[in-house]
């Protein structure tokens, strides 16, 4: 196997803090996997002993072969054209399974019409592109501790990691549902500075002409986050 140092072209930050989250020694499903950066970049780390990426369009799923193929990687990861988790297999005996780059409800979808893919023992890595309250939401109703959230800027655009395992009754208020509520506790200045741009788009939306609905519930939500940023 190449021992490549780890690069720019391989990881970007956001996939770097995904990484971060996978257990040392994990058997990783990596589903939307694209190009396979991550379980190519955490298997040339020696970080990982097994994955399966799982692809459901045929072009990134070539791509996903192409770089497990360029890297000398076939006996470790397996490539599959499936739809969500439908790309474990039992055999797989898979202990984390990463979701990166969807929206929350899309990841939230996955988990929901695959959990006869999970055992429930394995550590679930998430990194929606927003919706991220639906999918805390699926995660309280399933039974899943959060326990571990990490938000970083990249691009012009927010990016939250949620990490859960399956635990005993979980409860979260409304308020950790939307916030998360391991970043409400740590008020990191990238948290802070992402809801100081959030305020100002929803200022400006209540501004406009939108249904009452709305409105009272965007209203809503300026009242939660003036309240959390004091």
């Amino acid at each position: 196997m190449q021992s490549l140092p780890l690069n720019q072209h391989t990881l970007s930050r956001r996939l770097a803090h995904v990484a971060a989250q996978v257990p040392d020694g994990a058997r990783l499903a990596d589903i939307g996997s694209d190009h396979a950066y991550l379980p190519v970049a955490l298997m040339r780390r020696g970080a990982i002993v097994a994955a399966v990426a799982g692809e459901v369009a045929l072009t990134p799923f070539r791509a996903a072969e192409r770089t497990v193929r360029d890297n000398e990687l076939q006996p470790w990861i397996t490539v599959r054209l499936a739809d969500g988790l439908a790309a474990i297999e039992p055999g797989d005996d898979i202990t984390a399974v990463s979701l990166c780059g969807m929206g929350g409800e899309t990841i939230r979808d996955i988990l929901d019409s695959g959990q006869a893919h999970l055992s429930g023992r394995e550590r679930l890595i998430l990194q929606p592109n927003g919706g991220e309250q639906p999918l805390r939401q699926w995660l309280m109703d399933h039974g899943y501790q959060i326990l571990f959230e990490d938000v970083l800027h990249e691009n012009r655009f927010d990016y939250e990691i949620i990490v859960a395992e399956r635990s005993a009754v979980v409860a979260y208020s409304e308020q950790e549902l939307y916030f998360g509520p391991l970043l409400m506790q740590a008020r990191s200045p990238a948290f802070i500075a992402k809801w100081q741009r959030m305020l100002r788009l929803k200022q400006k939306t209540l501004a406009q002409a939108i249904p009452e609905q709305k409105r009272s519930q965007i209203e809503r939500q300026v009242q939660w986050i003036t309240q959390l940023l004091g």
